[in-house]
């Protein structure tokens, strides 16, 4: 019989209604260890349990971090022990009025953006040492409006959904900006839109959804346990379809986003 390499998987915001999905998705292929990231012990805790359930996988575990805090990620990614071959960046937030963090940053730009920014810069060391590897960036269709002379909504009137807008815009840029810095490394970066469900994140744009969470998880669970995910990187997906972006166009506006995320 031919076994099967265990494959680690670290998914972000995996107490939500899509990111329980996307862990639950991939907790049940064989052969996944897969770690759910989230900032709620209690949320965590359920998250784990009711995966392993559900799967009758028991290699499903937690860590807690907040995205939206660059010192966390730097050391939940120095405390890391042995490989990781597939991380996906999902955790998001859309709060109704403009909110900052502790540092001083806007706090959908520092989640949305920053997060999955300084969670694959932090990463970067470990899935090269276990490649091949992937990075999955969960992105949006509903995207546009980036504003790189007011990314954290000082200057402009803020508005979640236009922030919200803005943050899976940069998503999509950043993943092209990643998947050029690490294909020689053989890791790929790729960014889709999930499928729309209802949820506390859609919930608080005024929208509903009329996907259930496994359909919406069901593309980034593609990417991320498939050789789709693995054979392309810089790729925009959208229903386990490659699909055309125009985001992913502007070289120079995608390398002026990079530069401005490294200086926080």
């Amino acid at each position: 019989m031919m076994t099967i390499e265990k494959q680690i998987a670290l998914v972000t915001g995996a107490t939500g209604a899509i990111g329980r999905a996307i862990a639950r998705g991939i907790a049940a292929q064989p052969g996944y260890e897969v770690v759910l990231l989230a900032r709620d012990r209690a949320k965590a805790e359920r998250a784990v349990s009711g995966i392993r359930r559900e799967t009758g996988n028991e290699q499903v575990r937690y860590l807690l971090a907040d995205l939206s805090r660059k010192a966390e990620i730097e050391a939940l990614a120095a405390a890391w022990e042995g490989p990781l071959h597939v991380l996906v960046n999902n955790a998001g937030t859309t709060p109704r009025r403009r909110e900052e963090t502790p540092e001083g940053i806007e706090r959908q730009f520092a989640t949305n953006v920053l997060g999955y920014f300084w969670m694959t810069r932090a990463f970067t060391p470990i899935l090269t040492q276990s490649a091949p590897a992937r990075v999955v960036n969960v992105a949006s269709y509903y995207a546009g409006g980036l504003d790189l002379d007011d990314l954290e909504f000082e200057r402009r009137r803020y508005d979640n959904n236009a922030a919200y807008r803005q943050s899976k815009q940069a998503n999509r840029m950043l993943a092209v900006a990643f998947a050029e810095r690490l294909a020689p490394h053989d890791v790929a970066v790729n960014v889709c839109h999930p499928g729309d469900v209802n949820s506390t994140l859609s919930n608080n744009l005024g929208f509903g959804g009329s996907q259930t969470p496994e359909e919406g998880a069901d593309t980034p669970v593609w990417l991320a346990t498939t050789p789709a995910g693995q054979k392309n990187s810089g790729t925009y997906f959208a229903n386990r379809q490659a699909k055309p972006d125009p985001f992913a166009r502007d070289h120079e506006a995608i390398e002026t986003l990079y530069q401005i995320c490294l200086k926080y």
